[in-house]
């Protein structure tokens, strides 16, 4: 269940998008200005605000920066507020949603923060077994390890698993510990302190607090840094954290769900992840095939996102053909299902004929394919994440790899440069899976973009971002 805060007065239009997101499920909270919803976020926090454009939306925005408040925030207006939404999207929203708003576009931007809802579509017998443990566990309070490659369905098992808890009734909160930098994860985390930093005016709950008698998901904790780790391990052994700035513990009563896509055991033999944390998290651990290793599961899960994708942009439900189904199955997918969503999303868009045919699907080429593991202990989950976009829309094609040129003479940082846009570039611009194809962190990746950004060199965009908002990472 999604949280969603509304900024400003729910007499008019916003009041009816208030009432859509109450009716698809989210948990709502209402302030009436600016600084009552800073307010709100700092003592509840949530998934997602709506903030009217009659108030400071970039004086919100900036303030969340300085407390290290990490929310996205949707502008709200009718289509006559034209500035007000450009000084908006310029000050960081994330999006602006015309008023009167849309339904489905409404229902899009709450399935992107909120996860799927539905339970797992699954067909093939490693997944069957593999929900099957997961429902046997969920009821427990232990900790669990869940791996597989990105785009698998981590954050979704995870949800499977908190609906079918005994704290299903309790908050679910989920935080990637890959895209934030350290400090602003600590604070993500454990929450602050009036006056522990600059920019900290008041005290502000974390998501331990925040998730406080439910499910707290720590999604590619493997990127986590050593520091933060003890912290996490004093967390789950002592069910007590503390503030940043704060001057004596707060306990709390979470269940913690792990996700990475490495192999935590490796990286402990590397040092690069603590082991008393790692035996502390895996406690049970569920590993989930990539697509390629449970092809039962491709026309399935394919069909779902064609209604899917149909019904959010208004087009008629098409099946797919006897061709494209095959052409799908032959597919080693090494994006997983979420290679798979976005493919079956571009599809449904260029479609025009009566049927999803061979000429609407369009294909990444197969980067080189991983070796597939031995199974670990049960088998993955379905529907992945939304893409990264809060509203759908047609995800960019992958730029075509330029023509191959001598390495000899040429600087290493330039080599270095080409390879990574290029790469960022097949990843259609997703940085988690690029800097997973490059063998380095997210935190890197990040970095390199910025220096790129600052020289002048063009950054292929976050999908789903307008080409101006690029630069935020």
């Amino acid at each position: 269940m999604a949280r969603v805060l509304i900024i400003g007065s729910l007499e008019a239009e916003l009041g009816q998008a208030a009432r859509i997101a109450v009716a698809r499920g989210a948990r709502l909270s209402v302030a009436e200005g600016a600084a009552a919803g800073l307010a709100k976020l700092r003592a509840d926090g949530s998934d997602l605000v709506l903030c009217d454009v009659t108030h400071d939306v970039g004086w919100l925005i900036s303030c969340l920066a300085e407390e290290r408040i990490a929310c996205p925030v949707i502008a709200c207006g009718r289509p006559n507020d034209a500035e007000a939404a450009v000084r908006a999207i310029r000050a960081g929203a994330k999006e602006f949603l015309p008023l009167p708003p849309d339904a489905e576009l409404i229902a899009a931007m709450l399935q992107t923060v909120a996860g799927e809802a539905e339970k797992p579509i699954v067909k093939d017998p490693s997944m069957v077994t593999l929900l099957e443990r997961a429902s046997q566990i969920a009821r427990a309070d232990a900790s669990v390890l869940i791996t597989g490659e990105s785009g698998t369905g981590k954050e979704v098992l995870a949800r499977h698993m908190h609906a079918a808890s005994r704290r299903a009734n309790g908050p679910f909160v989920a935080l990637n510990c890959a895209a934030l930098p350290e400090a602003l994860l600590e604070s993500e985390l454990f929450g602050h302190e009036k006056g522990a930093f600059s920019g900290a005016i008041a005290a502000r709950k974390g998501k331990f607090e925040q998730a406080n008698g439910g499910t707290l998901l720590l999604d590619e904790i493997g990127e986590m840094d050593p520091r933060l780790q003890a912290k996490i391990l004093r967390a789950i052994q002592e069910r007590e954290i503390d503030r940043l700035g704060g001057t004596s513990p707060i306990r709390v009563d979470v269940r913690i769900l792990a996700a990475t896509h490495r192999d935590l055991q490796v990286e402990v033999a590397k040092g690069r992840f603590r082991e008393d944390l790692y035996f502390r998290l895996a406690v049970v651990r569920l590993r989930i095939p990539a697509l390629r290793e449970r092809p039962a599961d491709i026309l399935p899960l394919a069909g779902y996102f064609a209604e899917r994708y149909a019904q959010a942009n208004g087009l008629p439900k098409r099946p797919l053909s006897p061709e494209a189904e095959a052409m799908l199955l032959r597919h080693p997918w090494s994006g997983n299902v979420r290679e798979l969503e976005n493919a079956i999303h571009r599809a449904v868009l260029l479609a025009t004929g009566s049927t999803i045919a061979l000429d609407a699907i369009e294909l990444m080429e197969p980067a080189s394919m991983p070796a597939t593991p031995v199974p670990a202990v049960v088998a993955e989950t379905i529907s992945p994440p939304l893409p990264d976009p809060i509203v759908p829309g047609l995800a960019p094609k992958a730029t075509p790899a330029r023509a191959v040129t001598p390495l000899v003479g040429r600087r290493m940082e330039e080599v270095e440069r080409e390879l990574i846009l290029e790469t960022l570039s097949h990843c259609l611009g997703n940085r988690t899976r690029a800097a997973e194809m490059l063998g380095i962190s997210i935190r890197t990746l990040r970095n390199k973009l910025h220096e790129y950004r600052a020289a002048g060199v063009p950054v292929p965009p976050i999908p789903g971002q307008m080409p101006a908002s690029a630069a935020v990472d």
